[in-house]
């Protein structure tokens, strides 16, 4: 296998690793919850507990995009429930303020995100398409993206966060299906959001990572300016907000550079700058190297830089989180995807993305994610040996 072939392969596995990690105590924004809920801090796969310390998971908008709150006009009619998510309208609603964003997942069980980025790699290579940044692959992956979506029993997921909502929400008028067709129907959708006076700040988050992973892994071998294409271009589809764009240039930009052998660390410090979040990371890097690695201290330090820098789900501060824990843990991607975990907030998003850069370094130096995670990763061991086999 070619240096850049593991490199892909790796990043796959940490994505997937990462996000499974993180599941349970996605969005514990009180981050001694953690250890109170899973009896000290997060090291291996868990199932959900049965409550969730910061849910507010029946406050979201079951009919599209933010909260029930946030909701204006004319009343639409519940995606949730009847379009997607079939079976878990009622944990939308429950009385119960505490239910748990991934109720019915286990441990090793992957979320909804990266359920899609796995399939929209599979859609990919099954395909063989000679350039990943064309239409073809972009109507192949939506249109694939709907059967799975609006399939019900399709996955076990409660969630979905805004841009699925917002998506079928607007899907649901025509319905779509075809590879054509749905292309046509997002195309046209983003052309009207992205010129809106009043873009929707939910879909500048960082859950634009996860669908656009495969878009540059599977084209490690392209050139970077054919990656960032592919990539951007179909995040204009899913997360159609002005500022989209630029966020995923960057990260895309230096998740190409590492699968073609470039330091992690580098293009850290190179993002970071971008980010105008570097001096600030350079503070918080000083303090966490005054303590021993591994040390209680020096994950306080980071769990801190993370709250400062961007603990939730908008693009600036989450990038800046993620590129932040990527410099640190450039040579330790076990190390830094449980520091992600670790540090709560919106850590499954931040994490996939996160461990597919720590994951494609890694691969470079001979190392790897642990061979234990692999083999508990549920819905990786059911989707990834084909996708590496067939890329």
């Amino acid at each position: 296998m070619s240096a850049v072939r593991r490199s892909v392969s790796e990043a796959f596995w940490a994505m997937c690793a990462a996000d499974s990690l993180s599941m349970p105590v996605h969005w514990y924004y009180n981050i001694q919850d953690i250890s109170r809920d899973f009896g000290g801090w997060i090291s291996g796969f868990n199932a959900p507990a049965d409550r969730h310390p910061s849910s507010i998971l029946t406050l979201s908008n079951t009919a599209g995009s933010g909260r029930s709150a946030w909701s204006t006009g004319a009343k639409r009619a519940d995606v949730v429930g009847s379009v997607i998510l079939h079976n878990k309208l009622d944990l939308w609603r429950s009385s119960n303020g505490s239910v748990h964003y991934h109720q019915g997942l286990q441990a090793g069980d992957n979320t909804l995100n990266i359920l899609c980025s796995l399939r929209a790699a599979r859609t990919i290579v099954s395909g063989r398409f000679a350039d990943v940044s064309q239409p073809e692959v972009r109507a192949a992956v939506l249109s694939d993206y709907v059967r799975f979506l609006t399939t019900p029993g399709s996955h076990a997921d409660t969630y979905a966060e805004s841009f699925h909502r917002s998506f079928f929400a607007d899907w649901q008028d025509g319905r779509p299906t075809s590879p054509s067709e749905v292309l046509k129907f997002a195309e046209k959708r983003s052309k009207q959001l992205l010129s809106s006076r009043f873009p929707d700040s939910q879909l500048d988050a960082i859950g634009c990572l996860p669908m656009i992973l495969p878009f540059v892994l599977l084209s490690a071998s392209a050139n970077e300016d054919e990656a960032v294409s592919a990539a951007v271009e179909f995040v204009k589809l899913t997360h159609p907000h002005p500022k989209v764009p630029e966020y995923v240039t960057i990260y895309s930009r230096a998740l190409h550079a590492v699968l073609g052998g470039a330091s992690v660390r580098q293009q850290a410090e190179f993002a970071l700058k971008r980010l105008e979040a570097w001096d600030a990371c350079q503070s918080y890097s000083r303090k966490a190297a005054r303590f021993p690695p591994s040390s209680e201290e020096r994950l306080q330090v980071h769990q801190n830089a993370v709250s400062h820098l961007g603990l939730a789900c908008y693009n600036r501060g989450a990038l800046s989180s993620l590129f932040y824990l990527a410099y640190e843990f450039h040579d330790d991607p076990k190390g830094g995807i449980l520091t992600n975990t670790n540090c709560g907030g919106e850590n499954c998003n931040r994490g996939s993305a996160l461990g597919a850069l720590l994951g494609a370094g890694a691969a470079h130096r001979g190392a790897a994610i642990p061979q234990e995670w692999k083999d508990e990763l549920r819905d990786a061991q059911e989707l990834l040996p084909d996708i590496l086999k067939e890329m």
